[in-house]
């Protein structure tokens, strides 16, 4: 079997920066456990796979090297720009997904590929897990929790980028990862994410928690329009919208590669 496969720097116009993905098009679902052994041999941060379902409506299903994981953001930027660029979809694309409902993407005039997600506000905690301060080099000033990570709110920009993070504690906090984030100068916000239980020790460009992150700091900042900049080796810039139950998260893509997989 032959198949497909291109590889996209997301939420960044400059190849070598923000969050590679790998994208697979598929005629019929794969074996999970064959799609399971692409992401891992891929061993990029998120492997996507897409499936049409009739014109600009898509099944998206997405793997990091260890599992599927239920939402990722930078890969469905990936996948949006591949059906842009190169296999000729204009207009709305819809992607179908079994955890979040249905994504909607949309190309913008400056190419920037915009994509609509479920609000998913984090809210306060009770107790802060021993293994989230065990885990983090500074101890963060707040911590909130949404489905999909811990939020740990740092005093300054500066804490976001020196901190340091130790995975196999912070592991132990399946099925949650970690986000530590706090105010910029030249951004609204800053972030980094920590993901050992799920995909690796830090990720590049985290699209997905930025649903989460742009309704948190829209509330604090007072704004429906933010900038924000996850803080990586790698880097990304992220723009978003809060609009009521959904959030638009956007950003650029650059192809890196188009080959073929054998399986």
């Amino acid at each position: 079997m032959e198949l497909e496969i291109f590889v996209v720097d997301a939420f960044t116009d400059n190849q070598f920066g923000g969050n590679s993905a790998a994208v697979v098009p598929v005629v019929d679902w794969l074996s999970v456990d064959l799609m399971q052994n692409i992401a891992a041999e891929n061993n990029l941060s998120e492997t996507a796979f897409i499936k049409s379902l009739s014109a600009n409506r898509y099944e998206i299903r997405w793997f990091s090297p260890m599992t599927e994981i239920d939402f990722c953001g930078h890969a469905t930027l990936a996948a949006s720009f591949v059906l842009f660029e190169h296999l000729s979809c204009d207009g709305e694309i819809e992607f179908i997904t079994d955890k979040v409902g249905s994504l909607t993407v949309t190309q913008l005039a400056d190419k920037r590929i915009q994509m609509s997600f479920p609000n998913c506000a984090p809210s306060p905690i009770n107790a802060v897990p021993e293994a989230l301060l065990a885990g983090l080099s500074i101890a963060p000033q707040a911590v909130l929790k949404n489905e999909q990570a811990y939020f740990a709110v740092m005093s300054s920009a500066a804490e976001v980028k020196e901190v340091e993070s130790q995975s196999e504690i912070l592991k132990s906090l399946a099925p949650y990862d970690v986000v530590v984030t706090a105010r910029d100068v030249q951004f609204d916000f800053v972030s980094r994410y920590f993901w050992p239980a799920n995909g690796g020790d830090e990720d590049p460009v985290t699209g997905s928690i930025h649903a989460g992150l742009a309704p948190y700091w829209s509330g604090i900042l007072g704004t429906n329009k933010l900038v924000a900049r996850q803080a990586s080796k790698r880097g990304g810039v992220l723009h978003c919208q809060v609009d009521g139950d959904r959030v638009l998260v956007s950003g650029y893509g650059v192809l890196y590669l188009l080959g073929t997989i054998y399986v």
